[in-house]
């Protein structure tokens, strides 16, 4: 709104007509706009509810919920230091997406309209939501088929939540990079999986590209990814979930050097 206020007061001062003022205040609402796509939306129960609503629809896809699964959803709710109005809001959403016959297009849709089509926020929901994915290790089919109607949702393609995958050290298991923690069998969940070493993960997958790629889609890659994961483009959000795309900035700049390191780039 002050957009088109001081757009329309300038036009009409630099053009002292009324096509000035139009003019202006065209530019103001542009500006507007530009302005609320780049800062980021409220943490709140536009947010919380669909998140938990697609993830109790992600842990009963494959026919039940289990511990891991539940461990999982009780770790992000403490991730996002939610209220405990949110709390009870988290958990009866969670408990809605549980039940049979549960539509997930509407948690999907409210998600996307969340992102305002940014990526940046795009890959926080599908950052926050890796844990739980890989809770019983390897994904079912039926899991991975609604994560890829997210993922198409929110403009991310497969490989790249495969790298993103990769950055917290999940293997990729064939195409869309759906699999389990790096040395780690099906079963265990997020609490029960050491974390790997840096070392252990493959940089390449961290950037989502391939062994044979040339220079320029290395460095093509990385500019990419830090343009989607910097984290001074999220805004006011929990430190949790600032801390975690510091963290993948990290990651990134980690698997770049090593790549640079074994080609001798520079």
């Amino acid at each position: 709104m002050a957009g088109k206020l001081i757009g329309a007061l300038l036009g009409l001062i630099l053009f002292h007509n009324p096509v000035g003022f139009v003019f202006g205040l065209l530019l103001g609402h542009f500006y507007d706009r530009a302005a609320a796509r780049m800062r980021a939306p409220s943490m709140g129960q536009g947010f919380v509810e669909p998140l938990f609503a697609f993830a109790g629809a992600l842990s009963k896809s494959d026919g039940r919920v289990s511990e891991p699964e539940i461990a999982a959803t009780e770790a992000l709710m403490a991730r996002l230091r939610l209220d405990p109005v949110q709390r009870r809001a988290a958990i009866a959403r969670f408990g809605a997406g549980k039940q049979p016959g549960f539509d997930a297009e509407p948690a999907i849709a409210d998600l996307r309209a969340w992102c305002h089509g940014r990526r940046d926020l795009a890959f926080i929901v599908l950052d926050l939501l890796l844990d739980l994915m890989h809770a019983e290790g390897e994904l079912a089919p039926a899991k991975a088929a609604l994560l890829r109607r997210l993922c198409a949702a929110l403009g991310v393609g497969e490989h790249e939540l495969a790298a993103l995958s990769a950055m917290r050290g999940y293997a990729s298991a064939g195409r869309g990079g759906y699999g389990a923690r790096a040395g780690a069998g099906p079963g265990p969940g997020p609490r029960t999986q050491p974390r790997p070493r840096p070392s252990d993960i493959d940089p390449y997958a961290v950037l989502g590209i391939t062994r044979t790629a040339d220079e320029r889609e290395v460095k093509r890659a990385y500019r990419k990814l830090m343009s989607q994961h910097h984290p001074d483009k999220l805004g006011d959000v929990p430190d949790e979930v600032k801390h975690r795309a510091e963290e993948r900035a990290r990651e990134i700049n980690a698997a770049y050097e090593r790549i640079k390191a074994e080609r001798g780039l520079r």
